[in-house]
């Protein structure tokens, strides 16, 4: 199970290639693809089928042995993408001694320090010419090779590096792609390397979406192998752990839903984020494709649960005093329940005695999670999600370390027990 998901991690360096991943899974199980622009058809029980949206969320469903209206759905939510540094349009700045840096902006909330003197590649999509205007071609790209370095300044020429150095993201945060060795390399490194990579012609581009990426595999380490060191943790493990619950289980009464939002790193506010009304026009096109009504899909939202899964804190042996004194979660210790008084998730105690339940029939500990009162904490897609379709819902995660680091840290146990508690889930 571990070595998949570390597979999985390097396979899927942006939301794109995580995307693609997700949806040979779900097709090597079974699962067919519709095409959201169709007529979804009549459904029934056991059919399995996904969707996506822009190429960077997916929605897979397994409808149950009952309708929508008397059994309603579970649901496991999670997203795909993770903070990075996007690639600016006409990005390559060409400096002395023919070095050529990349001009990029950040994506989300990374520790822009993690990101300094490490090996880095390029992942994303590039967009070609399709056959009329309004429907180009996608095309998508993953460097498997070290391309790229933001390197540190020596601290010969800055004495205060270790007490601390605010940093600037246009200047301090900008790859060195390479040097250019000829004329005709002047401001067209980044396109060869590109078309390359591709097999495509430079008259072909009509635009790109490339992200910088970590060009380290993702491994295990620890005495026990019990730790694991991966970019992108937060939340690909959690995307993961409800592909593996999802594929394993079988028929039950509730329609099971994986749902992989993209932008809840910026808000989820698009048409492929927590915050569209896209999962929710499926859903009742799924109600209404069993022969019900728009009235099903209410009745069956009532009936609903959703585990929205997103990594939690997990406790770090030096800095103590930033976690409440008595919900500090710790590594190995189970999937974790969050919990925020300004309602930045989604739990509540109904919600997460329903969660804590079902660990427990798993046979799987659980932990809680509350912000230090005076450190303020981050939120997810649960509460964003439940505001556009009124869903019962917890918000969880495992407990990591150095999150949104270039390279975060998880627990190999952390993982096991989430699995089997989505799979009790499922079931």
């Amino acid at each position: 199970m571990i070595n998949r998901l570390l597979k999985f991690l390097d396979a899927s360096p942006v939301n794109f290639l995580a995307v693609k991943n997700l949806s040979a899974e779900l097709e090597k199980a079974g699962y067919r693809r519709v095409d959201a622009r169709e007529p979804l058809g009549k459904v029934s029980a056991g059919d399995r089928f996904y969707v996506t949206k822009n190429d960077s969320s997916i929605y897979a469903f397994h409808i149950g042995r009952k309708s929508l209206a008397d059994a309603g759905f579970r649901m496991i939510c999670a997203h795909c993408d993770s903070p990075t540094f996007r690639v600016k349009p006409c990005a390559e700045m060409l400096c002395e001694g023919g070095i050529v840096k990349l001009n990029t902006e950040v994506y989300g909330g990374p520790i822009m320090s993690t990101w300094f003197d490490r090996p880095l590649t390029l992942a994303g999509r590039v967009i070609v010419r399709g056959d009329d205007e309004l429907n180009p071609k996608t095309l998508l790209l993953h460097v498997r090779r070290p391309l790229l370095q933001i390197c540190n300044l020596a601290i010969h020429f800055n004495r205060q590096v270790n007490d601390g150095v605010k940093l600037s993201k246009q200047k301090d945060m900008l790859p060195i792609l390479g040097i250019i060795t000829s004329e005709l390399e002047r401001g067209n490194l980044l396109m060869s390397v590109i078309c390359e990579e591709l097999s495509i012609s430079p008259a072909d581009v009509l635009d790109f979406d490339l992200y910088l990426a970590d060009a380290i595999p993702a491994c295990t380490y620890g005495v026990h192998n019990e730790l694991l060191s991966s970019g992108r943790l937060d939340d690909l493990s959690m995307c993961y752990a409800g592909l593996e619950a999802m594929i394993s289980t079988d028929t039950s009464d509730a329609t099971k839903v994986l749902a992989i939002f993209d932008n809840e790193e910026t808000g989820s506010q698009t048409k492929q984020g927590a915050g569209s009304p896209f999962l929710a026009s499926m859903l009742q096109r799924i109600a209404l494709a069993q022969g019900g009504t728009l009235e099903a899909f209410y009745q069956a939202v009532e009936r609903a649960f959703m585990v929205s899964a997103d990594n939690a804190h997990a406790w770090h042996p030096n800095y103590g005093e930033k976690y409440d004194p008595t919900n500090h979660p710790v590594l190995g210790g189970g999937p974790v329940i969050k919990f925020n008084a300004a309602q930045k998730y989604a739990s509540d105690a109904v919600s997460a005695s329903v969660f804590a339940e079902i660990c427990r029939t798993a046979g799987v500990p659980c932990q809680r999670f509350v912000n230090h009162s005076d450190v303020a904490g981050g939120s997810t897609l649960g509460n964003i999600l439940a505001s556009s379709i009124p869903l019962r819902g917890v918000d969880m995660g495992n407990a990591i370390l150095a999150m949104h680091s270039c390279r975060e840290t998880g627990s190999v146990a952390d993982h096991i027990y989430c699995v089997r508690a989505f799979q009790q889930f499922f079931s």
